[in-house]
Formats: C-alpha cells, structure tokens, sequence
C-alpha cells in the first residue's frame, strides 16, 4: 500500500502513541500533536523513522489556526486521539456548587468534543477522496460516565453527522470505543484492584483489553478497503457493551 500521511491528535501517550506507532510501523508519515510537547518529543525519539511532532492545544480555536501552517497540506487520515476524563485531574465538585460543576462539564466537553470538531473541521479541506476520519469514543457513552460519558455520547453524534457531510467526497467517518484498556492516564493511578476486577468481569475476554488493541481497530477503519464503512461505532471493550 502507497505510504500516506497521517495526524493523530493526542498521539504523545496512551492509545494516541499506540495508534501512531502502528501507522509508522506501516510506512506512513505520522504527525503527533498535543498540549506536552515532552510527552511529543519521546514519542518522536522512540518510534523514529517519519514520525514528527506539532504541539497546541486542540481545544483553542486560535492555537489550531495557528498550528495549521505547521501541518501537512495534505492529510490521508486523521485520528482524534485527544481527550480523556479531566474529572480524574481534579475532586468532584461539592454538592449544590453549580459554578463548578458547569466547570467540570465544560472542561470534558472541551478535552473529548471541541479538539475533534475544531481540528476536523480545519482539516477537512486537505483531505482528498479516499480519506479517513477515526475519533475515540468511550464505553462510557453507552454505561454512563457523567460529564465524560455525555461528551463521548456527544462525539457518536456528531460523527453521524459528520459521515453524512463528507461521503459524497469520498470521505469516511466513524469511531472507535474502547472499554477498559491499560497502558494509557485515564486513570492517574486510581484504579482500585476491586474495580479493574470488576470491569475485567464484565468482558467476555475476560481480561484488559489493551492500546494495541484499539489501534488494531482503528488501523481497520483507516484502511482504503473500509471505503463502505462509516458513521459506525466500533466496540472494542472484550464484550462487556454488546454493540448491537
């Protein structure tokens, strides 16, 4: 397959680092970006070969506008890989204290469904027929979650309305939702062993599942041969949410 250039939007750790080191494993020029130009800079030093980095944050209307002259003029597929449960950075706002918890929601909504919209959307004139647009999701959307549950509910949305916009050009849109997956900072360290026991059970599989695991699924969405494929939820959770 003729090598293509890639962006994955948080791609500097966790599933956005697996999904890149995939598609770099592939031949393809791979683009990371995120707010932690570190976390970038290991990424690039460790996969190597035509992997670079461009830092901003994705939620900013303006620091995507400027990161633009930055990023390739043409882009074959792009992975929203940006995001993640920003309750897990701060305590869960006391009750009755409305001005933090319209915070909380606003700062999941930005982290999980702004940084899609806004670098989709800035992107999408550089994408030729033939495209590909793959955002992470969450189990959360379909198990409940709260603030982070209801923007991943927000992103299957939006991406079912994105599907029907860009077809006609060839372009496909879909998402990928993982259940309990190890080797990325959803969970800063507080997952206690009776609940990873619990989400485990939950599975068919019954184990983790893993960030190669999800880059495997998005590789598969990604690929010219799912050209019919779109609008779709892919679930990769070892059948703990039965997409059906």
């Amino acid at each position: 397959m003729t090598a293509r250039t890639i962006i994955v939007t948080g791609g500097g750790t966790g599933i956005g680092r697996a999904v890149a080191a995939g598609f770099a494993a592939a031949g393809d020029s791979v683009v990371v970006t995120g707010r932690r130009r570190s976390k970038l800079d290991e990424t690039v030093a460790e996969l190597g070969g035509k992997v670079s980095a461009v830092d901003f944050d994705a939620s900013d209307p303006a620091a995507v506008t400027e990161a633009l002259h930055r990023l390739p003029a043409t882009i074959d597929v792009l992975v929203n890989a940006a995001g993640g449960n920003t309750g897990m950075d701060h305590p869960a706002p006391e009750p009755g204290d409305l001005a933090a918890e319209a915070a909380a929601w606003r700062a999941n909504f930005d982290a999980n469904v702004l940084t899609a919209v806004l670098v989709t959307t800035a992107l999408l004139p550089r994408m030729p027929s033939g495209g590909r647009i793959v955002t992470i999701g969450s189990i959360a959307a379909r198990r409940g979650g709260g603030d982070y549950g209801a923007a991943k509910a927000a992103i299957e949305a939006w991406t079912a309305s994105l599907a029907a916009e860009i077809g006609p050009r060839g372009l496909t849109a879909n998402v990928v939702a993982p259940g309990l997956t190890v080797g990325t900072e959803f969970f800063r360290g507080r997952l206690t062993d009776a609940r990873r026991e619990r989400l485990v059970g939950d599975t068919m599989t019954k184990r983790e599942g893993t960030t190669e695991d999800v880059a495997a699924a998005v590789q598969y969405l990604a690929a010219p041969a799912a050209g019919h494929v779109t609008g779709q939820i892919l679930h990769v959770n070892g059948g703990a949410y039965l997409g059906r």
